[in-house]
């Protein structure tokens, strides 16, 4: 199975001048040149996860959007954390993972510190069943319990769980379970951000940040295509295909309300596919 960290053709050569930057002063081989690479690989994933992870990597700016148009917490919007009882397959446990961590971070965005509880609970719950508790801390609940009310920590935290969770699945042959994660924290973000209001399309602010998915959705099928030789893989690639052709349609820095309507409507359909 490919290893996903590193699929980028560009980041590798990025990651050769690093390096070479790096010793250009003398470097001491042994251990010292094992650090210095383990530590520009675990930033290498960090930087991967960040272009097309949304929104745990870009949570403060899922925050400042809510706090700007000044929308109350909608519970409604998020997955039911009940709902985690019907997940039995591989793909759809995968799937509401992904979709349950956006609903974490949002959630604790709101300092809704049961609600927060719950979808750690139910996380941990899928993690299990998915055969990677191993990749958690076990004092995660906790330490969020202790940051509960400094959201950068509490965010900052959530992040680096996500970051090392998907390190292990990959470091682990589990590249295609990391990306359906991926894929379900995308989807349940934009879902989120396109149904938080319903005049939308008047908020310069969510239209900025709607229309910046374009990037890492395209980025985002671009990893499924280079996996879809697994069906699940397959499937989701092609229940994202019309949201993909519709944000392709974009015009540079521009979209119309017909075309955010369209995108609305999409998500919404994909995400109740996700977590019927």
């Amino acid at each position: 199975m490919k290893k996903f960290v590193n699929i980028v053709p560009v980041v590798i050569v990025v990651f050769s001048l690093i390096i070479i930057s790096a010793c250009s002063g003398g470097c001491n081989k042994g251990k010292n040149s094992d650090s210095v690479l383990t530590q520009i690989k675990k930033e290498q994933v960090k930087e991967d996860v960040a272009d097309y992870i949304y929104p745990l990597p870009t949570a403060f700016e899922v925050t400042n959007m809510l706090n700007r148009i000044g929308a109350s917490y909608i519970l409604s919007l998020s997955n039911s954390s009940e709902n985690s009882d019907k997940y039995f397959t591989e793909k759809s446990k995968a799937l509401n993972l992904g979709i349950y961590s956006a609903d974490l971070s949002y959630a604790s965005t709101y300092n809704q510190k049961q609600i927060a509880i719950d979808y750690m609970n139910v996380s941990n719950k899928l993690i299990e069943e998915l055969g990677f508790s191993e990749a958690i801390d076990k004092d995660l609940l906790s330490k969020i319990e202790k940051v509960e009310n400094d959201k950068e920590k509490l965010i900052e935290l959530i992040s680096s769980t996500f970051y090392t969770t998907y390190e292990y699945l990959n470091k682990n042959d589990r590249g295609t379970v990391s990306l359906m994660v991926i894929a379900g924290s995308y989807v349940e973000a934009l879902y989120i951000a396109t149904h938080i209001s319903e005049d939308t399309y008047n908020n310069v602010e969510m239209i900025k940040i709607v229309m910046e998915q374009k990037e890492p959705l395209n980025k985002l099928m671009g990893l499924l295509e280079d996996a879809n030789s697994n069906d699940n893989i397959a499937d989701v690639f092609g229940s994202l295909n019309i949201l993909n052709e519709i944000y392709s349609n974009l015009e540079e820095g521009s979209i119309t309300q017909e075309q955010m309507m369209a995108i609305a409507t999409e998500v919404a359909v994909v995400r109740a596919a996700m977590v019927e």
